[in-house]
């Protein structure tokens, strides 16, 4: 049986055109699918569809006539649209505000002013992408546009720096499954090889310039990268290994892909991306501290050269209540920043 399925991202491009933008045609505005969603990012099946779906819009509007516009929008708004309902959860899907008080408000900072290094580091990857990607429907205050292209990536030294601390995870800990394995705890072995994955598949998004999403989508976004097969099928394989010795076999692989990644960036001098004992025990790692140092030493900014190895606040935080909320966010990383 084929399914009516319609993915949101269309349904509301529809929506906006064939319902909004009629309404809104005498009023300067721009619209757009962005912010929370699985949609947003295009993960959304059939399943969204259970709770808080139908077709939804971002409208930005001028503050001041803001107000109005939701009180007439709201009484003209047909009940369903394209099979779905228009009013969902604690509203309907036209959401009308001013763009510096929604974009404050999703990411604690105004991009239509200067980034700062704070503002970049504070701000959760889930955030950038949701504000990055999307759709814009219609830019007409002309604010959308430069916003997401300001926001698209990293500054070239902070992507260092981002991408330095993600390998210094790696380094911390590539040695433990082997380790925790030899003394007879597999499962501890096991735990510490999917920790060490999901990092893997993180530093490989950020190396393509994606922002990680947040844990429920990490594998499908990791997936859909171009020319990551082999690295996804060695992660399998070290997740399905029955022993230590074998995920650090199937780990070892991973790595040395990752690391032939690192090299083509060309954002440091090129490495060794072969694997390596560690001391003297029977454990195969990459040393992705060479690769942290590396990157480090590419920093031409001497301010962020000199940063804490902390990163961005999903490198140090890792409690959904923290990354999403933007003032707590920005509190931890500045206190993370203190005195630098």
């Amino acid at each position: 049986m084929m399914s009516s399925f319609v993915p949101g991202l269309e349904l509301s491009r529809n929506f906006y055109e064939q319902v909004v933008q009629p309404m809104v045609a005498d009023v300067p505005h721009s619209a757009a699918l962005i912010g929370a969603g699985s949609e947003v990012l295009a993960f959304d099946t059939e399943r969204s569809t259970d709770h808080d779906w139908g077709p939804r819009v971002v409208l930005f509007v001028a503050p001041e006539t803001a107000g109005a516009l939701r009180t007439s929008i709201t009484a003209a708004l047909p009940a369903t649209f394209g099979g779905y309902p228009t009013a969902f959860g604690d509203g309907h899907g036209i959401q009308v505000t001013g763009p510096s008080a929604w974009l404050t408000e999703r990411l604690g900072f105004d991009p239509l002013a200067q980034i700062s290094a704070l503002d970049w580091l504070s701000t959760p990857w889930q955030r950038l992408a949701e504000v990055t990607r999307g759709e814009v429907f219609h830019d007409g205050l002309q604010v959308l546009e430069p916003t997401r292209s300001a926001l698209r990536w990293y500054p070239g030294d902070l992507w260092r720096y981002v991408l330095a601390c993600q390998w210094r995870r790696l380094a911390q800990q590539e040695a433990f499954p082997g380790r925790c394995g030899e003394v007879g705890d597999d499962l501890g072995s096991a735990v510490l090889t999917a920790s060490l994955t999901r990092d893997l598949m993180r530093l490989a998004l950020l190396m393509r310039r994606r922002y990680p999403p947040y844990a429920k989508w990490l594998g499908s976004a990791f997936t859909r990268l171009p020319g990551t097969a082999e690295i996804g099928q060695a992660l399998s394989g070290a997740l399905a290994a029955d022993g230590w010795r074998e995920r650090q076999h199937h780990l070892g692989r991973a790595y040395e892909r990752v690391a032939q990644m690192h090299n083509r960036l060309g954002l440091s001098r090129p490495l060794e991306t072969t694997t390596r004992g560690y001391y003297q025990r029977p454990f195969e790692v990459i040393d992705g501290l060479r690769f942290a140092d590396a990157l480090t030493e590419a920093i031409t900014d001497p301010w962020v050269r000199a940063l804490p190895p902390l990163g961005s606040v999903d490198q140090f935080g890792d409690s959904t209540d923290l990354l999403t909320c933007p003032r707590r966010c920005r509190a931890v990383t500045r206190a993370a920043l203190e005195g630098h």
